[in-house]
C-alpha cells in the first residue's frame, strides 16, 4: 500500500500541510495543469469552497467530481 505524502503548501496566504496519496498528488498535479495554474492555486480554491470537511479529504472529493465531470 502506498503511503501518504505530506507537502506544504501556501494557501490564503498561510503556510499549511497537505497528506494524500501518491495517486491523489499526481491527479491533483494534472488538475492544476489543465487550468494552466499552480497546484497550490488549486488547492487554494478547493480550501475556500470545502465547507467544514478537512483540507485532504476536500482534494479528494474535488478530484474524484473532477474526473466525473472530464468522463474519465
Amino acid at each position: 500500500m502506498a503511503k501518504d505524502l505530506k507537502r506544504s503548501l501556501t494557501i490564503a496566504g498561510h503556510r499549511t500541510s497537505l497528506s494524500l496519496e501518491p495517486e491523489f498528488w499526481e491527479a491533483l498535479q494534472k488538475a492544476a495543469v489543465a487550468r494552466n495554474v499552480s497546484a497550490a492555486t488549486l488547492v487554494a480554491t478547493i480550501d475556500h469552497e470545502r465547507g467544514a470537511r478537512n483540507l485532504s479529504s476536500a482534494v479528494r472529493v474535488w478530484l474524484l467530481r473532477d474526473a466525473g465531470r472530464s468522463g474519465d
